[in-house]
């Protein structure tokens, strides 16, 4: 009877102890359950019972525990991705790129003008309202990859294979992000599209060496007519500085001739007046000092009489060194 006793005292002390375990594990499980850190990048939404209670931002917060609330940690400050026609190895998001199969139908397209292009590009996003991303729609990144792809065809359906691999991609790109943005907002995605990048755009790769090759043409085009254009610019200005540089010397020296003319009419004019008063006089002074200035200027003089038989060297008549006459 004593062994009964004891062991039914054994029994009660396990079945306490095991109990006391069990309150310990549901304090514990409450503890860790009622806890949860949203990280600076995030925000948390919370749902109580499988409903929306709130969305709650960066740090340590607590909620109801033993699944009671809910809370799904949203990226809503780090900068996502979807890459289209190709794919970065590595990629930690699944749905950042699609497979082979699928980026290569993703890359060819139809154009305008009904020709072929494979364009590659990419978008970058961010989630900006966590509860329309989570509940609004189901899968809403594979539902922003067939958006995305939609509006690209359709942008690149409304212009010329030219446009598209050339001078078109600026234009592409923000007429992308605008239709992509407004289908976003459309749908409520909870998405913000930073950014629409085109990357590798080509024509087909049948045609690609004559495409190359034309390119090549006019881009030895472009620099022949830069060229023209940088000598035209080089010597048309001297040109035109030197037509102004004669153009004024041919001014001036008209202007020169003109002075120079008038001075020598009111010169004569004074030595008419002159000569109407005293007209030998001024005929002697005229003479003399045009012989003066002439007579200096003929070297070596000789005179000749018409009877003479020889020619007579006279005596030097220029001034010496000491500037005597001789």
């Amino acid at each position: 009877m004593a062994y009964e006793i004891d062991d039914w005292r054994d029994v009660r002390v396990h079945r306490s102890y095991v109990l006391w375990g069990i309150v310990l594990l549901l304090l514990i499980s409450v503890l860790f359950t009622s806890v949860y850190t949203v990280q600076a990048e995030s925000q948390g939404v919370m749902l109580r019972f499988g409903k929306y209670i709130k969305t709650t931002d960066a740090g340590l917060r607590f909620k109801w525990p033993l699944g009671i609330d809910q809370v799904f940690i949203v990226p809503v400050k780090r900068q996502l991705k979807q890459e289209f026609g190709f794919g970065t190895s590595g990629a930690m998001n699944p749905i950042q790129f699609s497979s082979k199969q699928q980026q290569e139908q993703e890359r060819n397209m139809v154009t305008g003008d009904l020709n072929t292009a494979t364009v590659e590009w990419i978008i970058q996003y961010r989630i900006r309202e966590p509860k329309l991303f989570l509940f609004k729609v189901r899968d809403p990144g594979d539902t922003l990859r067939d958006i995305s792809e939609s509006v690209m065809r359709t942008v690149v359906g409304d212009r010329t294979v030219d446009e598209v691999i050339t001078v078109g991609r600026q234009e592409i790109e923000a007429e992308a992000l605008t239709q992509l943005q407004g289908l976003v907002n459309k749908y409520e995605l909870g998405l913000s599209i930073d950014q629409v990048q085109l990357k590798n755009v080509n024509p087909p790769l049948p045609v690609q060496p004559s495409f190359h090759e034309v390119n090549q043409a006019q881009q030895e085009r472009e620099q022949m007519i830069n060229v023209a254009n940088g000598e035209y610019n080089k010597v048309v200005p001297r040109a035109s500085g030197e037509a102004e540089q004669k153009i004024q010397a041919a001014e001036g020296y008209g202007m020169k001739r003109i002075n120079e003319a008038e001075g020598d009419v009111s010169r004569f004019n004074a030595v008419l007046a002159e000569y109407l008063k005293a007209p030998e006089v001024t005929k002697r002074r005229i003479y003399i000092e045009t012989m003066r200035e002439i007579l200096p200027k003929l070297g070596k003089k000789i005179i000749m009489d018409d009877e003479a038989s020889q020619i007579l060297p006279l005596l030097q008549l220029a001034p010496d060194a000491e500037g005597s006459r001789r």
